[in-house]
């Protein structure tokens, strides 16, 4: 069967990469953990509450862990203009691959397909059980929490509960890692939006795309380390940046 016509009629749309930081939720209410008012350096002492080694250990962590999680922002957060900026680019045809270090759900809640994001850093919208590794809602686990459970167990066995979230002193997945570092070195545009890209290993695929050919555009309110290999560099809030990015990305002639 022939394809000329089909080559002749057809150019392929490139692969939109979007990698995304905390500074994307921040519009949703959402704080940020390592910019100028970041609760790192507002509050050195909250980064115990989610380092494994720590919550582990320490039966009084893990209840500070749980109250942080019920007075917090992430499952009360809806989405914003960046979110939704990034749907409707997947809408308008382009392929686009959202890679998150954001556990928040909040790209997802904005209508991309679950399939279509990878979530580096897991979840804080289900727990999992240290000893059998069941999941389950965090949802339920917070109601527990409420009802006077400090350190709710696991229903199952008994284990320590934890959010499905990669805390400090924890490896990433390495599936979940590995389909990243294909996307990067497939795509033809990388987008790393509200990240300090200094976090390793999520910071080096802006790294790896470059190398591979791909457009590398940052857009963040501080310098990032990988400034010097980008095509452009956006220090614009993002509420406003990213949506005017993406709708240039959206129209653009897949032949440039």
């Amino acid at each position: 069967m022939s394809t000329h016509g089909t080559e002749q009629g057809y150019r392929r749309r490139p692969l939109v990469a979007i990698l995304s930081g905390a500074g994307v939720s921040t519009d949703s209410g959402i704080p940020d953990y390592r910019g100028p008012n970041g609760v790192w350096r507002k509050d050195p002492e909250a980064e115990k509450l989610v380092t494994h080694s720590y919550y582990m250990a320490d039966p009084e962590i893990r209840r500070r862990s749980w109250r942080m999680r019920l007075d917090g922002e992430v499952l009360r957060a809806g989405p914003n203009a960046a979110h939704e900026a990034v749907v409707r680019l997947e809408r308008s045809g382009v392929p686009v691959r959202v890679i998150t270090q954001n556990v928040d759900g909040l790209h997802q809640a904005a209508g991309m397909p679950d399939r279509k994001v990878l979530e580096l850093h897991g979840t804080a919208r289900a727990v999992v059980c240290t000893r059998c590794h069941t999941r389950s809602g965090m949802d339920e686990a917070l109601e527990r929490v409420r009802a006077g459970v400090a350190d709710p167990a696991c229903h199952r066995c008994g284990g320590i509960l934890k959010p499905a979230t990669v805390m400090f002193g924890e490896a990433l997945d390495p599936m979940v890692l590995g389909e990243a570092m294909g996307i990067a070195k497939a795509c033809e545009v990388f987008v790393a939006v509200g990240t300090s890209l200094q976090v390793q290993p999520a910071a080096s695929l802006a790294g790896i795309a470059a190398e591979h050919g791909a457009r590398l555009v940052i857009v963040n309110a501080e310098p990032t380390p990988y400034d010097p290999l980008a095509e452009r560099v956006i220090h614009e809030p993002i509420g406003r940046a990213l949506p005017a990015l993406l709708e240039e990305l959206a129209g653009a002639d897949p032949k440039d």
